[in-house]
């Protein structure tokens, strides 16, 4: 069984990659086999609506044409059990790196028919993982409720599953007195960088460990 995590941030050692790197291990306590894929190593651009992926009878039909350095990713994504998306949120929304990843990740498979929704050929479940500077109660302004919304539903859409796990009011900088950013209580980001983040690495940890028993279970009963 084969867990892939995309990191969509474009930092490595940062939250995003060390949530990311505890569902990996979450799901390799279950047995799995694991990598994590950062986007920002690669040279791509998202969807550049050519639709050659819905072409009756086209020789890209369901899949995306483009040849670029994501193109060996998303040939590995089709072996994969499960996926596991990690974006800081950068003006509201995911990375543009991530943006562009998911509109070639997911349009091949989206089809314009109301007999079959989606052509992926298996159930796996997807899972979004968000890091972000805010804390809940800037949600609603930022949209970031109907961001969380979107995504899952398409994910379960296209894909089976989804769920998703937000990390929020996380820690941005090393040392905050070298930066302008007086608005926010630098003991008080330290102690929830102490006390909460280790609490978001199990939960992703949890989470991989539990997208590798879904699927065990649905090959059960297979």
């Amino acid at each position: 069984m084969k867990i892939v995590a995309i990191n969509g941030s474009p930092r490595k050692k940062w939250n995003t990659a060390t949530l990311l790197e505890k569902a990996l291990e979450g799901a390799a306590s279950e047995g799995a086999e694991t990598e994590i894929i950062h986007l920002y190593d690669l040279n791509f651009k998202g969807c550049i609506s050519c639709f050659a992926c819905k072409l009756k009878d086209g020789k890209s039909y369901g899949k995306c044409a483009v040849k670029d350095e994501l193109t060996p990713v998303l040939e590995k994504l089709k072996d994969a059990d499960a996926v596991i998306l990690g974006s800081p949120i950068y003006l509201g929304n995911s990375t543009g790196e991530m943006r562009s990843f998911m509109e070639r990740y997911v349009f091949p498979y989206l089809v314009y028919s109301n007999d079959i929704p989606s052509l992926y050929p298996k159930n796996i479940p997807v899972g979004f993982i968000y890091t972000m500077g805010i804390n809940e109660e800037y949600f609603d302004m930022f949209g970031l409720k109907k961001t969380v919304e979107l995504n899952e539903n398409l994910a379960k859409r296209i894909f089976g599953y989804s769920e998703s796990l937000c990390s929020t009011d996380t820690y941005q900088f090393d040392d905050y007195s070298k930066y302008v950013a007086d608005r926010f209580d630098p003991e008080e980001k330290a102690k929830r960088r102490k006390e909460v983040f280790p609490q978001d690495c199990q939960k992703a940890f949890e989470m991989g460990a539990r997208f590798v028993k879904r699927q065990k279970t649905l090959e059960t009963r297979e």
